[in-house]
């Protein structure tokens, strides 16, 4: 037990022992305050009080040095330190104690610290001196709008936060802005260390970036049909060619790029595709999936013949006979939607595959199909200005799109009749009223509108069933195997069992069609919001833009619009006169880009 009148340091202050209880000491502080406490709360430093404070005489450390031994007392070290032990001496040397340098408390004796330990501690000290000082200077800045070189650290930091690669940075802290990505986006756009036209999404959902893979081509024997002319058509700056058709007699043939060939199941390059899952088509650049050479490679049309999996069968009264899959040899003409169009009255080929398309499309109309005519734009950045085109009708773009889907139904009835494991696309019936499916080729905007919300939900299935959206009893994705994993995976599966090779069962199909909807979610995330991004700079680009909004729901004064122009959807609050399908003159008021956020106004 202490005696009455020791100095005491209790939570880093002196204090004076007052009074003793038999669980309990009275501590007196210079400020006049008292408090009662156990021993155990305070530590003990001289027997006698007197008044000291925090000043320290100079103490040479070098005579530690000197000293054989791992730990000593307080009387002793201050006795080695500064010749006598005093209070004022007492105290300082419990101040050196409590901040660790060159020795350290353990609980009532102290611990000297050996010439390596103190080195490497004084080093840390430094530098998070040198952190601190660093912070401070980068704080000073931004609260000012000033970048400087020698903040690119804690930038690069905020940059993290933003690209959603950190949850938190100091310097965010300690400018007292929220630790999100929005925030951060927010600030680099502020100081301008970010330009507007950086995209952060794909990066912030974890998007794999371009690649290029060393190839190894394989060599496949391969039926000659360079004797039929195939088109492929396709936007006039599309990079990439995933298919081509054709017309032999009465034969129908889609010829698809054989991405199969090179890319075999479970190998490294699969791999590769399956964590990428999609490409994404975004308005500054094109993120793909599979490496940009091998896309290249097999791409239709690159060179005078190229190489396909090719699907010819006949279609006769809308049913589907005669099917014949193998891998080709072709001869591609690349045509755009504009020079397709030209030439579908003219090119006997053409105009009998439109016939057909044509035909096919009725079909699936009398089955309950439903495509809504909802504005349709591409969002493209050239020469740092965002460019925002409706798409236009193109009656060749039709064609393709309904070859395509004829291509799916024929691959879901060859896979069901050969009893091949594949991600079939389904989708139940919706629930349209009488009224939108009786009009379903001539829907109000505000028809359509509605009519989005009725719609099931598409689902990939290992069970070939109705896709009702499409009007077919059953129907799997295969055309786009350079751009979309589970059509890859159809193609796999198809050039296996063309080959009398093994295919992949329900549970190997399955867990690739898990494993591909995680990634799509984010695939679909990083492009939506990359879209939004750049539609939001196009209006900050055009502040003087005027667009046409069509009233599409209300709800008492709260209406929801359509703006054809841009293909956005904004909500605003209305007079009481407004009617479904009217059509307002709206301005962008506001935009924020950093969280995609516009505010339109009635002009």
């Amino acid at each position: 037990m202490f005696k009455v009148g020791a100095l005491v340091a209790y939570k880093g202050k002196p204090a004076k022992i007052s009074a003793v209880t038999t669980h309990k000491y009275d501590l007196s502080f210079s400020d006049g305050s008292s408090r009662k406490v156990r021993e155990k709360d305070f530590r003990y430093i001289h027997p006698n009080f007197t008044s000291v404070n925090n000043n320290c005489p100079f103490a040479d450390m070098n005579v530690l040095e000197d000293l054989q031994a791992e730990s000593l007392s307080l009387k002793e070290l201050t006795e080695w330190l500064f010749d006598n032990y005093s209070s004022q001496n007492a105290w300082c040397t419990n101040l050196l104690a409590e901040e660790g340098l060159y020795f350290f408390w353990n609980k009532d004796i102290i611990i000297l610290r050996s010439a390596e330990q103190i080195k490497v501690i004084g080093k840390q000290r430094k530098e998070k001196s040198l952190e601190i000082e660093s912070l401070q200077r980068c704080v000073d800045n931004l609260q000012n709008n000033i970048v400087d070189k020698r903040d690119f650290f804690w930038l690069r930091e905020i940059e993290k936060v933003a690209l959603n690669q950190s949850k938190h940075t100091k310097v965010l802290n300690a400018l007292s802005i929220d630790n999100t990505p929005e925030s951060a986006h927010e600030l680099l756009l502020k100081i301008k260390y970010w330009s507007e036209l950086i995209n952060p999404y794909p990066e912030r959902h974890k998007i794999y970036p371009n690649e290029e893979l060393t190839l190894d081509c394989k060599e496949v024997t391969r039926e000659d049909l360079t004797h039929l002319k195939s088109f492929a058509i396709d936007n006039s700056d599309s990079s990439e060619a995933d298919d081509a058709i054709s017309l032999d007699g009465e034969t129908v043939w889609i010829h698809i790029a054989d991405v199969a060939s090179q890319v075999d199941i479970d190998s490294e390059l699969d791999a590769y595709a399956q964590k990428r899952a999609s490409n994404l088509y975004l308005p500054n650049q094109i993120i793909h999936m599979l490496p940009s050479n091998l896309s290249t490679f097999c791409s239709l049309g690159e060179s005078e013949k190229s190489s396909a999996l090719s699907i010819g069968f006949k279609l006769i009264d809308c049913q589907i006979i005669d099917i014949t899959i193998l891998q080709s040899e072709i001869k591609v003409v690349k045509m755009s939607y504009e020079e397709a169009d030209q030439a579908l009255k003219e090119n006997q080929v053409l105009f009998k595959l439109n016939t057909l398309a044509k035909s096919h499309k009725e079909f699936r109309n009398k089955n309950g199909a439903i495509k809504l005519d909802l504005p349709n734009v591409e969002v493209k950045l050239k020469n740092k200005k965002v460019d925002i085109q409706i798409q236009a009708e193109s009656e060749s773009r039709e064609l393709v799109a309904e070859m395509m889907v004829i291509a799916g139904r024929v691959i879901a009835q060859y896979a069901t009749e050969n009893k091949i494991s594949m991600p079939f696309l389904t989708q139940e019936v919706g629930s349209f009223s009488k009224e939108i499916m009786q009009n379903k080729e001539n829907l109000t905007a505000t028809q359509a509108f509605q009519a989005t919300r009725c719609f099931k939900q598409s689902k990939i299935t290992l069970k070939a069933s109705l896709h009702a959206g499409l009007g077919l009893s059953c129907y799997v994705r295969v055309t786009s195997p350079i751009r979309r994993y589970l059509d890859l995976l159809t193609q796999q599966q198809l050039v296996r069992f063309i080959n009398h090779q093994t295919t992949l069962d329900d549970t190997q199909i399955k867990q690739r069609i898990t494993q591909v909807n995680v990634v799509i979610s984010r695939v679909n995330k990083a492009t939506r919001q990359s879209i939004e991004h750049f539609k939001c700079l196009f209006l900050k680009q055009n502040n003087k833009w005027r667009g046409k909004g069509i009233i599409v729901d209300l709800n008492g004064n709260k209406a929801t619009l359509l703006i054809p122009e841009i293909a956005m959807i904004t909500h605003l609050k209305l007079n009481s006169k407004a009617q479904l399908d009217d059509e307002i003159e709206l301005g962008a008021v506001s935009i924020n880009l950093e969280n995609r956020l516009i505010d339109f106004k009635p002009l």
